[in-house]
């Protein structure tokens, strides 16, 4: 019997959730003060309906040994120390959310992937190994770093015009430092990119339920990456 995957997408705005069985996606606000208990009760909540034997969770954290390393920038407290598996009486994958849209993404070889959302998710995929990146808080320029440059708050503060050529610039330096065979744009404001930088081409806020799917089949399973640092 195919295992059936529940796939949670957890951004600073929405939980989003899927299972593979059907296409409707749902979802509920998160916000700064969401904590993990409150992202399960509302999960299984809005899930009611779906039966699933296992669940995939992308994070906007580092995971280090399928636990955040610490709590995600845009959400509340607390999500270090939870028990996951305890708490949906399941057995639990966590991945980066950068790195589970990735892997919903990926097409073979070498691929980098650069989430332009609230801030800038990152992820580097080699022949099935998935390596989780924190690109996003180098130093890009005058004590800037990257995700001040092409985050969302650099789009409202700078305009469309400046934001779009950062995004250029960090791309092209992020390419040179890592040579993939392609690059994916994914994210929410990947799609106020007139034309795409050369190399690019343009992901799908979806692919996250794809990759959470993926990461159970038996290709991505004793992907090292995915949970060790």
């Amino acid at each position: 019997m195919d295992l059936k995957v529940l796939a949670i997408d957890i951004g600073g705005t929405n939980v989003k959730i899927r299972v593979e069985s059907d296409p409707e996606k749902r979802s509920f606000p998160s916000g700064t003060t969401l904590t993990p208990k409150q992202m399960v009760d509302g999960v299984l909540k809005l899930a009611e309906g779906w039966k699933f034997d296992a669940v995939s969770i992308g994070l906007p954290a580092p995971i280090v040994r399928n636990q955040p390393s610490h709590d995600p920038a845009n959400l509340g407290k607390g999500w270090v120390d939870f028990d996951y598996e305890e708490g949906f009486a399941k057995e639990v994958k966590l991945i980066n959310d950068a790195a589970m849209q990735a892997v919903g993404s990926y097409e073979g070889g070498r691929m980098l992937f650069l989430g332009f959302g609230t801030g800038l998710g990152s992820c580097l995929i080699a022949d099935h190994v998935i390596l989780p990146t924190e690109l996003a808080h180098m130093p890009f320029r005058k004590g800037k770093t990257f995700e001040d440059a092409v985050g969302v708050k650099a789009l409202k503060k700078h305009g469309k015009k400046r934001w779009t050529k950062d995004v250029h610039t960090v791309i092209e330096i992020l390419s040179q430092a890592l040579i993939p065979d392609y690059v994916v744009l994914g994210g929410g404001n990947a799609v106020r990119l007139k034309e795409l930088p050369k190399n690019c081409k343009l992901g799908d806020n979806a692919n996250a339920f794809v990759g959470g799917f993926r990461l159970w089949t038996p290709e991505w399973t004793n992907s090292v990456g995915v949970y060790h640092k």
